[in-house]
Order: C-alpha cells, then structure tokens, then sequence
C-alpha cells in the first residue's frame, strides 16, 4: 500500500492488552470510538459495517434486498473507496505520529519538570539548612560578643573602683605618697591582666590543681601562699577541704574575695610567721617561688614546715627549667620572674629542712604536635630500619631535653603524724 510500509503498518495493528481489549466492530456503532488505534484496524482490514435495517419481515427483506445490491454499487466504486481507504490510513498514520510527538514531548517535559522538581527540592534543602547554620552561627556570634561586653563591663567597674580607690589614697597622702599609690594600683592592675593572658582560663587552672586533692585530703587546713586568683581556694572548697590564702596584691585579694573565699593582703612570709607551729595540714603555693630569689626559697620551705603538723605535705609547683623551651622561651613572658628553680635544687631544700619523703611530679607534657617527629620504623625497608631506629633514639633524648614537661611540682612531708 502506498505511503504505509510493511512493517510500520504491523506496527500500527493495536494489539491486545490486558488494559484494551482487542477492537470489534460493535465500538463504531452507536458513538464511534476515539481511538486511533481502532480506526487504523477498521481500514487497514478493510472491515465492513453489518447491514441493518428495521425489525419485522419488511425489515428482513430490506437487509436482504441490500445485501443483494451491495455488489452491484461496490463493484464500480472499488478503486474510489480503495483510494479512500489508503487516504484514510495516511491521516491515520499521521494523527499516529503527531499523537506519538505528543506523548514523547509530554513525556520530555515530565521527567523534565521531575528532574527541575527535585533539583528544586535540593536547593531548598541546601538553602534551608545554610540558613539554618548562618543562624547557628550568627547566634553564637552574638553570644560571644554578649560575653565580651559583659566583660569588658566587669574589667570597666574594677578599674574604675580602683581608681577611685587610688585617688582615696592619693588625696590622704602627702607629697609624692598620693602618686605613688595610683602607681601601685596600676602596676597591679597589670599584672592581674598579666595573669589572664598568660596564665590560663580558670578552667585550665582548675583542672591543673585537682589532682593533689587526693594528697590534701583529710590532713587539716591548708593555707595557699600566693593565692592569685583564688582557683587553687575554689577546688579546695568544693572538696570540703578548709583553707585560706594570702597574696601581695590587693587586686588579686579582692576577686577571691568577690568569690566569697577565704583570702588576706599580707607578705608571705609574715603570714607563714603569725602562723601557729604544727597547726596546718599543708602549705600550697603554685607558680610563686620563681618570682623569689634563692635566699626567700629556702626561708619559705623552712617557715613551712615549722608551720605543718605532723605528716602535714608542703607542695610547690613552678616552670620546669629542664626543658630549653620553657626555660628560654616560655618562662621570660612574666616580667617579674627571677629565676627558675632547678628540680634537684627544691627537693635539696626540702629534704635539708626536715622533710622525708619528697617527691617530683612531672606536669604538664607538651603535646605531640608540639614536640620532634619520630620516624615510622614500619614503611622502611628492613635494612634502613636500625639506622632510623638510632636516629629516633636520638630523637628521644634531644626531644626530651627541648620540650620534656612544661611544670614540676615537689611534694615534701613532714615526718611523723
């Protein structure tokens, strides 16, 4: 047939489908079909319509009357209807594809509007949880700053009471004596501010002095020489251990007062003489006898001790010179640091005053990132591997030497008790 191949015209056969059934005849009676499908199967089998016509014997002899004329009148139109049955089957082929297009680009567009959905979907997602993390984030922006501006309100309320308390003094002073008051409230001002930089948070502190509280615990009353802050009089009394401090600086004074703890402006080595002999169970003092010289050191340890009870423990933590990074480097930040104090030097004193046992604890390592790299003996070859286990060797005693631990402390007892 022209215009309709072999194929295509298979092709274009519905087949029936479990949701169509194969056509009939009985779908173009009444109200025709719709579908294309039915109509390429009508005309390409060249399928005819039954002869009806009324009920009854007139009705009977009217069908049989056309079916005997149906020849005659078909016959002569063969080639016409021919004609209109290959004319038909071009728009239907037609109509086919243009519905096939149709479908192909509803289908397109589809997956299409799928594909635009979920992309959409995604960058909703993505823009919901940035904004969600921009939130977090501004959040807690605004946190710190809340932090700082209180603060930094603190710090402004203290050197305003400072000052003012300075100005106090000056203006009851005579001559020279007003100038040097304020001069005293400012040097200690700067060193409380020393202190926060360089020392440690609170936390860092806290966390330094809770391992001696198994030491403290159960010998008596302690009494903290250079007390600072107040970190070690906080630990203490959360343990229930009683204890007071002294330190020089009236600054440092008062914000272990402001804290609610035990603590007095006075010298300490006044503090340790107006002590009671054998009435202390122990005697702390962190991070202070760098800032004495020698002479002051061995005074300290033997007030001590005249000062502990019997089995009571003297404890003093300082920087570790054995390591070259603290001594050379670390320690040299606190301007009024004299000198370090070598660990054997300490646990000389303390064992000429009297006391037995006495122990070095080693605090404070630096971290790995901080410290020499060693080599890693798995990788290598088996005949490199002595030699790299010498140079880690090596690495090991030099590694030692620069970092070792940042701290020591010498725990001395007192004998007896």
């Amino acid at each position: 047939m022209p215009g309709i191949g072999a194929g295509e015209e298979a092709a274009a056969r519905p087949e029936p489908t479990s949701d169509r059934p194969a056509p009939t005849i009985d779908r173009f009676l009444g109200e025709p079909t719709r579908e294309l499908g039915d109509w390429r199967w009508l005309w390409d089998g060249d399928r005819r319509f039954p002869i009806r016509s009324h009920r009854g014997v007139v009705g009977r002899l009217l069908v049989g009357c056309k079916r005997l004329l149906r020849p005659f009148v078909t016959v002569p139109q063969a080639d016409l209807l021919e004609r209109q049955r290959i004319f038909n089957l071009i728009v239907l082929e037609h109509l086919q594809r243009a519905d096939d297009v149709r479908r192909v680009v509803l289908e397109t567009h589809d997956r299409r509007f799928e594909h635009l959905e979920a992309k959409w979907r995604e960058l909703e997602a993505v823009w919901r949880e940035g904004l969600a993390e921009v939130v977090d984030q501004n959040d807690a922006l605004f946190a710190r700053v809340d932090q700082k501006l209180d603060r930094s309100r603190r710090e402004l309320r203290e050197t305003w009471a400072r000052l003012a308390s300075a100005l106090a003094a000056a203006e009851g002073a005579a001559g020279r004596g007003g100038v040097a008051g304020l001069a005293e409230a400012r040097e200690e001002h700067a060193y409380l501010e020393l202190e926060r930089r360089f020392r440690g948070t609170r936390e860092e502190i806290v966390a330094r002095i809770e391992p001696y509280l198994p030491r403290l615990a159960g010998r008596g009353a302690v009494l903290d020489l250079g007390c600072g802050r107040g970190e070690a009089l906080e630990v203490l009394a959360a343990a229930g251990i009683a204890a007071r401090g002294v330190d020089g600086s009236a600054a440092m004074v008062d914000e272990c007062r402001r804290k609610g703890l035990d603590a007095e402006q006075a010298d300490l080595f006044e503090a340790l003489e107006r002590t009671a002999a054998d009435s202390l169970g122990a005697v702390v003092s962190f991070h202070v006898i760098e800032h004495l010289p020698p002479a002051a050191i061995d005074r300290m340890v033997r007030l001590a001790r005249r000062a502990l009870a019997p089995g009571g423990v003297l404890i003093l933590e300082t920087p570790n010179p054995l390591s070259v990074v603290v001594a050379s480097r670390s320690f040299w930040i606190d301007p009024t640091h004299v000198r370090p104090v070598h660990p054997e030097t300490l646990e000389w004193l303390a064992r000429e005053a009297g006391f037995d046992p006495v122990e070095r604890l080693e605090l404070r390592p630096f971290g790995a990132g901080e410290r020499l790299p060693e080599i890693e003996l798995e990788p290598l070859p088996a005949e490199s591997r002595p030699l790299a286990q010498a140079v880690n060797e090596l690495r090991d005693r030099l590694d030692d030497l620069l970092y070792g631990c940042q701290d020591y402390a010498v725990v001395a007892t007192r004998p007896g008790g």
